[in-house]
């Protein structure tokens, strides 16, 4: 009978020490797996997310995660009037999913320049947010490597010499959000 303790205690041990082996791995394998998803893949895996929390300077946006771009995030904060973040003034974002999704070839190139490109094109009058809190309404006139040309005038009035109070040049780095008005 003694014997027979002996080798049920051993291999009650010995499965306890397995199950906890597995356990271990599993959770070294979760850690690793999540180690190597970024931002964007988070971003990409909560696409039609419809109440995301973006903190930027000086204020908190809440909407519909309509897009997302390597560098960018287009955010529905109304119904039709989307705007479009920059990801390096995000400081948190709450309101996600779980899960990821690993971003497209295409996606990966669609940087913040050529989100801002495909606005200027439509010579929206918009209003940017920089990070100093300052907003400034106007007209993208260029968009170039770094940075974006900002002809400045009312909103409620087109971009035409006689309307146009003065230029910015504002460094892609400087802005917090892009918005048409």
């Amino acid at each position: 009978m003694r014997w027979e303790r002996l080798f049920d205690d051993l291999e009650a041990q010995l499965t306890r020490d397995e199950s906890r082996g597995q356990e271990a791995e599993i959770a070294d394998r979760t850690r690793r797996e999540r180690a190597s998803v970024d931002l964007h893949s988070r971003l990409l895996g909560s696409l039609g997310t419809r109440r995301v929390s973006v903190r930027v300077p000086g204020r908190v946006l809440v909407g519909e995660l309509v897009d997302v771009g390597p560098d960018w995030l287009l955010l529905e904060t109304r119904p039709d009037r989307p705007e479009l973040v920059a990801l390096g003034s995000v400081r948190a974002v709450s309101g996600l999913g779980t899960g990821t999704h690993a971003p497209s070839v295409v996606a990966k190139r669609f940087a913040l320049g050529a989100a801002l490109r495909a606005v200027s094109r439509d010579r929206a009058t918009v209003e940017v947010l920089d990070l100093d809190g300052r907003l400034t309404t106007g007209t993208i006139d260029v968009v170039a490597a770094d940075h974006l040309e900002l002809a400045e005038h009312a909103s409620d009035a087109p971009r035409r010499a006689e309307n146009v109070v003065g230029m910015q040049l504002i460094p892609f780095a400087a802005l917090v959000t892009v918005r048409r008005l």
